[in-house]
C-alpha cells in the first residue's frame, strides 16, 4: 500500500482519481476501510494529511448499461 500526502482543497474523490486514476465506489470504499479517521478532517482535506491507498485495479469493472427497453 501506497501514502501520500494531500494538497491544500483536496477532497477524496479528488485525491482518489489524481492518484489512482479512478474515483468509483469500489475504491472510495476501500480507501475508508483504510483511513478510518480521515472523515474527521471534513469534505475538504488540509495540506499535509497522510492517507493510505488501497491497492486496485487500473480499470474498474465493467458495467452493464442499462437501457429502458430491458
Amino acid at each position: 500500500m501506497r501514502r501520500v500526502r494531500s494538497i491544500a482543497g483536496d477532497s477524496v474523490n479528488l485525491l482518489l482519481y489524481r492518484e489512482l486514476g479512478r474515483c468509483d465506489d469500489a475504491v472510495e470504499q476501500a480507501l475508508w476501510l483504510l483511513n478510518p479517521t480521515l472523515a474527521e478532517w471534513g469534505p475538504v482535506l488540509p495540506a499535509g494529511v497522510w492517507v493510505v491507498l488501497p491497492e486496485v485495479d487500473s480499470k474498474p469493472a465493467a458495467v452493464t448499461p442499462v437501457s429502458a427497453w430491458d
